[in-house]
């Protein structure tokens, strides 16, 4: 007989994530070991602000592929019995010394990569060539300084430990080393680190994975905890990421170091209905998208359900929006980059909230550690549009348009709802399922967390989670080509979302990526 092979699948079985619940604060990484830095800063008492920010730190040293003091990001932050959300931009900006002359086009398409011009040696996302100024720092710095109430000191205590301690060589660290090792080779300290004997670190066969040091990284976080933070930009640690960049032929120098700087300001205010407002945080992130996506779905019927002919129409809606985001302000990375983002939603006690997305860009970034301070670098460059030209075209001191989307929902003057997520031009497709799932559906955040979704993150196709029931999958394909894909570790095809919501009556539900294997959403005791 003629037999006909289904198509491969990989997990047979079925995930879920614990939610975190409780009256006080919660914190929620795409780490836990992170996510309980953030836990022990409330513990001291902290508020969101020293949370998000000790997280953040944290993650450094317990996530490199995602995030670090290399990178770059946007917060938002709506302190308890304040009207409304303030910005933290620590978006990418371009070296003064960056011209496209730096980046020769090959007159190729990358492969397997959508509507992007190949530069020569991989230039623009890869190596020295690769970084634009590492803001997150100074990110870090702004949240600290304006609302924090804890020293710095001990916002960063339990970053520094973790660093001292190592990253865990756990399968999932096998992995996510594995993906970049062709490239982390290439760059003599990131290979030292994480190629030893030029293969990734692999976890025993049984019994418990141990550690391993991240280069320096863990004097240059406590140099930072004592000397202060401008010391990335103008002390010991400048000078050494400066004389480092040098060495290899980077663009980067003292001086673009020394200008960083966080810009503070108001959301972006998009009205939801209800009396509830959600707050973004505006200019070159997914938030103008995300406003043409709202206002269209919005447009449409209501139903109790995310039914068929919702799910079409939320294709429908984010194809058409970004159609005019490609042809009006251009692309922000190829669609099939391979982005490692990472989110932090936070709450605290008094009903502060926050939410955190920073990034290196692709996974390892760069992929080159400087050796002096053990910073693995962004490649921010990759951003731009390498072709002359175009909306979103490389220039000295340029901001390149990104695609993260951290948001905080208010109910009135109350924050409500934090999310975001992980995942490039995957993430506004995810953070607008969250917000209505809960908003407009009445899931609570965990039932929202579990439920199928589909990606599109571009005018022509959509991505739908197989476990959708087969009449939305059926409406889906009248709306164009469909790939049913799975929602697994790895081939990522879903953003990492997490989300904190507080309720009336003043009992909070943090959750994170149920496929996620390290994320966790902690409460206070």
């Amino acid at each position: 007989m003629e037999y006909a092979p289904r198509p491969h699948v990989t997990q047979h079985w079925q995930v879920a994530k614990p939610a975190a619940r409780g009256r006080r604060g919660i914190v929620a990484s795409q780490a836990r070991a992170a996510a309980q830095a953030g836990v022990a800063v409330l513990d001291r008492g902290g508020n969101v602000a020293d949370a998000a920010v000790a997280t953040a730190f944290a993650l450094a040293a317990v996530e490199p592929w995602n995030s670090g003091l290399g990178g770059i990001g946007f917060a938002l932050v709506h302190p308890a019995g304040a009207p409304r959300a303030e910005v933290v931009d620590f978006g990418p900006l371009a070296p003064r010394a960056l011209e496209p002359s730096h980046f020769r086009l090959t007159g190729r398409m990358k492969q397997d990569l959508f509507a992007w011009s190949e530069v020569e040696n991989d230039a623009n996302i890869h190596g020295p060539l690769s970084f634009v100024i590492p803001s997150a720092v100074a990110g870090y710095a702004a949240l600290h300084e304006r609302w924090g109430r804890l020293p710095l000191a001990e916002v960063m205590a339990p970053a520094v430990a973790l660093a001292r301690r190592g990253l865990p060589a756990d399968w999932v660290t096998t992995l996510k080393i594995a993906n970049s090792a062709a490239v982390l080779r290439l760059y003599p300290e990131s290979a030292r680190i994480y190629l030893p004997n030029g293969l990734p670190p692999v976890a025993p066969y049984q019994g418990t994975p141990g550690y391993f040091k991240l280069g320096n990284l863990a004097a240059t976080l406590d140099r930072l905890r004592h000397a202060g933070l401008r010391d990335f930009y103008e002390g010991e640690v400048a000078a050494s990421i400066a004389a480092d960049v040098k060495s290899i032929g980077g663009l980067l120098d003292a001086a673009d170091l020394r200008s960083c700087t966080a810009r503070i300001f108001p959301a972006m205010e998009l009205p939801w209905g209800g009396g509830r407002t959600l707050q973004l945080p505006g200019g070159l992130t997914a938030s103008p998208t995300c406003a043409r996506v709202l206002e269209l779905l919005h447009a449409g019927p209501a139903p109790e359900r995310p039914d068929a002919a919702w799910f079409a129409l939320l294709a429908r809606s984010l194809k058409a929006a970004y159609a005019e985001r490609l042809a009006g302000i251009g692309d922000a990375e190829p669609k099939a980059a391979e982005s490692c983002t990472t989110h932090i939603s936070v709450c605290d006690a008094e009903g502060g909230m926050a939410a955190v997305t920073t990034t290196l860009l692709s996974s390892m970034g760069s992929r080159v550690v400087l050796p002096g301070s053990g910073v693995l670098m962004n490649n921010g460059v990759m951003w731009f549009d390498p072709r002359p030209g175009q909306p979103n075209s490389m220039a000295p001191g340029k901001r390149p348009l990104c695609n993260m989307c951290p948001s905080i929902m208010r109910d009135g003057a109350r924050p409500w709802l934090a999310a975001g997520a992980s995942g490039g031009r995957r993430i506004l497709a995810s953070v607008v399922q969250m917000l209505s799932f809960v908003a407009d559906f009445g899931m609570d955040a965990e039932e929202a967390a579990h439920h199928p979704r589909i990606d599109v993150s571009g005018p022509d196709e959509i991505s739908a989670d197989r476990r959708l029931p087969s009449g939305i999958l059926a409406a889906l394909a009248k709306e164009g080509p469909v790939e049913i894909v799975e929602h697994g570790v790895l081939p990522v095809n879903f953003a990492c979302p997490n989300l904190i919501e507080i309720r009336p009556d003043g009992t909070r539900l943090g959750i994170t990526d149920t496929m996620s294997p390290w994320s966790a959403a902690l409460a206070q005791a």
